[in-house]
């Protein structure tokens, strides 16, 4: 089955999240004409097509009698169909496998280049229909968005949020930047009625911590809590988060507005428990002034970001090359699980390729992805990262990374692009305007993989069905396009809608958020690198144990990461039996 996104057809490249979008209209377009002109019948070539694409961009097998159901033929014209384009060598027969003398089926690979074609018309047709700007390539509309080019989104307005929602709703959040603006926000709008006690930040360790205290609860002590993205599954497994489909569909909220990969973060199994509030994503910052006056490449690679940190590393004037979380714990771990992915690769055996919706059913005995070759490459990185890093970088997390750079210490940092607009926007900062934006390198110049990570806004199950629609409407407005642009003017280059990604007054507001948009139509935005099982806290725990062991233990690196999968399904089976 397909495992990776179609290639690129021409100069306009096409996401496997778009192709679907467009299988689905055109399933809608020409299904009212064939039951509803008088005399009119299904094109049995169109609709197998159509079906047998979207069978395999859904990565879901189909054999012979499934996808003539699917077409809505007779079997037997069906059948004809089907028999000669596997003549024709359109369709490729794969063996069901197991001994079986059944086969699946899936398009075959010129096949499935034409029909690229024919969709890439269809997008820059409805591109150029709907107001794409003048002088614009098609690739700069993604298919299934709700926007339109130059489309200036209104100011927020407090009556927006008016009588809609109850002034007594509790929050707990995540204590960052962003959350900080959001918080102030909502309280000059909701003036009286929005008092900043009714939000409690905390760090992302004691977040994790207190929100299951909270989810586990009989009675409810907050409204909404955001959570991590890869905390998603765990949550959602244990019945904590109540189910938001019913609520969204009668709230203010078009998902088609938001990338499908970032909405995706928030659904479970086919159940949408989450609704993003912004994503940020894993980049590496660079001191613009410095390369240009050292007359340095911008680092693609492992190798180029390890030259460039020893070319800019001046440690006797205090002075680093590069600065990246390496704190026990956490931090660590999320930095390996980047790094593993910066080579194609993730912690457990899953296909890459980003979700509409998570589910593991697959997995229930996880193959874990630790104790590779690859992650030993991964800790060795680590390991020559620490020569040209500040001297205490083995205590350095999200924050510290950014104080260093932001201060003017270090010429490299990796870090988040929502802690990364501090660069620009804060009155301290000795580097705004000096700073090149850069994609995460890649192992051996492999693809880009950006890591995607963000909060996602819940509601605790054990909240009262009838005060959950009013709490979706709080949720809608923080949501909304027009509280995003606002954050995103105020330096926050959040805009997971495209939308605000469409506006022009956003866009000029931060080269960030024009280089994430870039990125997300070529596809390079990734949410697998960090996929929510519901086992992640404890894969998490045990490589922030392991891996700092290994980077500045002393500890031989296949040690600790055979350690780290032993400590991993341990506690896997322990939880089993209790």
């Amino acid at each position: 089955m397909l495992s990776k996104d179609p290639p690129q057809i021409g100069k306009s490249e096409i996401t496997g999240h778009e192709l679907s979008r467009i299988v689905d209209f055109l399933r809608k377009l020409r299904t009212p004409f064939d039951t509803g002109l008088p005399t009119a019948k299904p094109d049995v070539y169109w609709n197998i097509v159509l079906e047998l694409v979207d069978a395999q961009l859904r990565h879901k097998p189909i054999d012979k009698s499934g996808l003539i159901a699917l077409a809505g033929v007779p079997y037997s014209t069906g059948n004809r169909m089907v028999t000669r384009m596997i003549e024709d060598v359109l369709i490729r027969q794969v063996p069901r496998g197991g001994g079986l003398k059944t086969h699946f089926l899936e398009p075959s690979d010129n096949l499935l280049a034409a029909f690229m074609a024919y969709a890439t018309h269809v997008k820059q047709h409805l591109a150029k229909t709907f107001g794409l700007r003048r002088g614009s390539e098609a690739n700069e509309y993604y298919f299934g968005g709700s926007y339109f080019a130059s489309q200036i989104i209104s100011p927020i307005k407090s009556d927006d949020i008016d009588d809609q929602v109850p002034s007594d709703i509790q929050f707990l959040l995540n204590d960052d930047n962003y959350f900080t603006s959001m918080r102030n926000m909502w309280s000059d709008f909701r003036n009286d009625l929005g008092r900043k006690s009714s939000f409690e930040l905390q760090r992302l360790p004691d977040l994790y911590k207190n929100s299951r205290k909270v989810f586990a609860a009989s009675k409810p002590a907050y409204d909404v809590v955001s959570i991590n993205m890869p905390w998603l599954g765990e949550l959602a497994e244990k019945g904590y988060l109540a189910p938001l489909d019913d609520l969204v569909n009668d709230a203010a909220i078009n998902a088609l507005d938001f990338h499908p990969s970032v909405w995706g973060t928030g659904n479970w199994n086919g159940t949408q428990y989450g609704i993003p509030l912004y994503c940020t994503i894993e980049i590496l910052a660079a001191r613009r002034d410095l390369f240009e006056e050292k007359g340095l490449s911008y680092p693609k690679t492992f190798d180029e970001t390890i030259n460039a940190a020893r070319a800019l590393h001046d440690p006797a004037n205090e002075f680093y090359g590069i600065a990246w979380n390496g704190q026990r714990g956490m931090p660590i771990a999320n930095s390996f699980m980047f790094f593993l992915a910066a080579g194609q690769k993730t912690i457990i055996d899953m296909p890459l390729h980003n979700q509409e919706s998570w589910h593991f059913d697959e997995f229930e005995k996880l193959k874990l992805q630790i104790n590779t070759e690859d992650a030993v490459e991964v800790i060795e990185y680590m390991k020559q990262l620490v020569a040209y890093s500040p001297p205490d970088i083995a205590n350095v997390d999200w924050e510290k990374r950014i104080n260093y750079f932001m201060s003017g210490s270090v010429g490299l940092a990796y870090c988040w692009t929502m802690r990364a607009a501090r660069f620009e926007h804060e009155l301290s900062s000795r580097v705004a305007r000096r700073v090149a934006y850069l994609p995460p390198p890649s192992r051996r110049g492999q693809r880009i993989s950006a890591p995607i990570g963000g909060f996602l806004m819940t509601i605790p199950s054990n909240v009262a069905p009838s005060r959950r629609r009013q709490i979706m409407n709080a949720i809608a407005w923080m949501v909304s396009p027009e509280a995003m642009k606002a954050h995103v003017k105020n330096g926050f280059p959040v805009a997971p809608r495209f939308s605000v990604c469409a506006d022009p007054e956003a866009l000029a507001s931060s080269p960030i958020v024009s280089m994430v948009d870039r990125m997300a139509r070529r596809n390079e935005l990734v949410t697998w690198a960090r996929p929510p099982v519901p086992q992640f806290s404890i894969i998490e725990q045990s490589l922030g144990q392991e891996v700092h062991n290994a980077v500045f233990g002393g500890k031989p690196p296949q040690q600790a990461l055979r350690d780290a999968e032993n400590a991993i399904f341990a506690q896997m089976n322990h939880q089993v039996r209790t």
